[in-house]
């Protein structure tokens, strides 16, 4: 079973200075029907304008990634920690307990195009904490951008979910096996894709389930995140 979330129909967040669309339920976007999908929670595509960011705020007991596509983000939080992420890079934090962190565009003149992440973790409760892993947007295939273990270099995630960036070249293929119990989440970030018999555009979302195998064809140069859920 493939269902597809299209682009338009997710919610928007607009300010001066901001547009976030939301694959799922976020602030002041309610809809029982998309509350998130499995371990997923939130998914939102953030472009902010340059010197405009999200002041100082809080969370807590969840796994949270910014994933930067173009531009920069500086990231500060009351762990001590500030530091600039370019594109391909990856600030994984978990709230935990309680985290307190700002994120802004430094840019005077540049946009900041970026994917924010939510995944609830294995449990509440766990110690916050924070790291900074980078990777290549135009290797070919899939890299493994956020693990359990942290394995191929990947950062660690609290959580039993595996997340891919996935880069396809125009007219490639590729197979995604999916063991029994086992959900994916496809969330396309540019380009077109086709999913079996189904078609994406840049920015649709599709959750996968029971499909045994999965059949990734790119029209043209297309970039993904690609979710492995329990």
């Amino acid at each position: 079973m493939i269902r597809i979330r299209k682009s338009d129909e997710r919610g928007l967040g607009r300010e001066s200075w901001l547009e976030s669309r939301h694959t799922f339920s976020f602030s002041t976007y309610q809809d029982p029907r998309h509350m998130g999908f499995r371990q997923l929670r939130v998914i939102n595509e953030d472009r902010v304008a340059a010197g405009g960011g999200f002041p100082l705020h809080a969370h807590r007991d969840m796994e949270i990634f910014s994933f930067v596509i173009s531009g920069a983000l500086e990231h500060q939080d009351d762990l001590g920690n500030r530091e600039r992420i370019g594109p391909g890079e990856l600030q994984m934090f978990s709230a935990g307990t309680g985290i307190h962190h700002s994120e802004y565009n430094p840019s005077p003149s540049e946009e900041v195009h970026f994917f924010q992440v939510w995944i609830f973790p294995e449990r509440d409760g766990l110690p916050p904490r924070y790291e900074k892993k980078s990777f290549d947007l135009d290797r070919p295939g899939l890299q493994l951008i956020a693990s359990p273990q942290g394995e191929e270099g990947s950062a660690l995630i609290h959580q039993n979910v595996r997340v891919y960036f996935g880069n396809l070249p125009a007219g490639e293929e590729t197979q995604v096996i999916l063991a029994p119990g086992l959900h994916l989440w496809l969330q396309l970030v540019d380009g077109h894709l086709s999913l079996n018999d189904e078609n994406l555009d840049a920015g649709d979302g599709a959750a996968v389930s029971e499909e045994g195998v999965l059949r990734l064809r790119s029209q043209d140069l297309a970039r993904f995140f690609l979710f492995d859920l329990s």
